[in-house]
């Protein structure tokens, strides 16, 4: 499955909810009134829009059609569309060129940023770049364990330390290990916790230090990972996080599993923060790169993409061969029930076979 046909895919919920709410109000108008325009603003609110991006995308259809470039209802639904993807368009490329760049990854406990990490990971080793994890998230036992794992099904290095360790030592080394091994991407997962934020934020300016002593000329992405169920609380959260570091973009995850895309926008819209990925599944090639285009073609079409080859991203077939290959074998081992003995077979005896006679073992 290709890119676009992934996030067209991935948004079935929010294009069923929002769309289909859009579809039903504009067949009962047969001209533009005010009336539309107020329905239309609280069905942008319910698919978690935003107030402040629902109010702006009805006055510029309000302007587009007094300018005379909608003519009637039927026409509303195409101008949302264009208005969505102007919206969203510009920030989302990744701007890695320099060998090595880096990527901090932050993000709370439960949002999916482990497994954005190392789904990342695997997309750039897919790509022929060479990948190096930093565990910088000390915190936790459980993180560094957890990116452990990933850094194994991806095939890539890790750089960890003990729990409590200092996070900033942890980029040292990594970004160390990755001049010397020559790696080209180095991604950190580093502390996501918001309940304090002067730590949160001595923490990551001291990160910040040494990256500019380590790597002062290096391309440097910071992603804020957000859970896309949570609606407008991501747009909160997203907003927490922009007070205390220099966030360059959003990965927005589980999109798949709600109706809540339309946060997509207020993010966006409201906060001026880019979207870089958009996880759409539960496979490893299913965390994608935004493309506005299709996201705007998502929240309102469901197209059966046909060829897709020139915007496909290589999917990492040899990672999820040996993913699939090691799990098969732990449910072959789990399930595999021991060989016995043959006895010596034992003459038959006649025996009536009732309906329960037909789960004898003999039988």
């Amino acid at each position: 499955m290709g890119i676009f046909k992934k996030i067209n895919f991935g948004l079935t919920k929010t294009r069923n909810k929002m769309a289909g709410a859009i579809d039903d109000m504009l067949d009962s108008f047969d001209e533009i009134t005010d009336d539309l325009y107020t329905e239309l603003e609280e069905i942008l609110v319910m698919g978690d829009v935003g107030v402040t991006t629902a109010v702006e995308i009805t006055e510029r259809l309000r302007d587009e059609a007094a300018k005379g470039k909608i003519k009637d209802a039927n026409e509303i639904r195409q101008k949302i569309k264009e208005i969505v993807a102007e919206m969203l368009d510009g920030g989302e490329d990744m701007g890695l060129i320099t060998v090595p760049s880096i990527i901090l990854v932050i993000g709370v406990n439960g949002v999916g940023k482990t497994t954005t990490i190392g789904k990342m990971a695997a997309m750039y080793k897919a790509q022929g770049k060479k990948v190096i994890l930093g565990a910088a998230d000390t915190f936790r036992a459980a993180a560094i364990d957890q990116l452990q794992i990933w850094a194994d099904r991806s095939g890539v290095d890790i750089i960890k330390h003990k729990e409590g360790a200092d996070p900033a030592a942890v980029v040292f080394d990594t970004i160390n290990a990755a001049k010397a091994r020559d790696h080209e991407i180095i991604i950190i997962d580093t502390a996501g916790r918001l309940h304090n934020k002067k730590n949160l934020m001595d923490e990551l300016n001291k990160i910040y230090r040494v990256i500019d002593r380590e790597l002062p000329y290096s391309d440097r992405e910071v992603l804020l990972v957000l859970d896309a169920t949570t609606g407008q609380n991501a747009v909160n959260q997203a907003r927490e996080f922009k007070s205390v570091a220099d966030i360059t973009g959003i990965v927005l995850t589980k999109l798949d599993g709600t109706a809540r895309g339309g946060v997509v926008l207020a993010i966006k819209n409201e906060l001026d923060i880019a979207v870089k990925f958009i996880g759409v599944g539960e496979q490893i090639d299913d965390l994608q790169p935004f493309k506005p285009l299709a996201f705007a073609d998502g929240l309102f079409d469901r197209i059966d993409y046909k060829d897709e080859e020139d915007e496909h991203i290589p999917i990492a077939e040899e990672i999820v061969e040996e993913i699939v290959e090691e799990t098969v074998e732990e449910i072959v081992e789990d399930v595999e029930p021991e060989v016995e003995e043959p006895q010596e077979e034992q003459p038959k005896k006649k025996e009536k076979r009732g309906f329960f006679g037909l789960f004898n073992r003999n039988s």
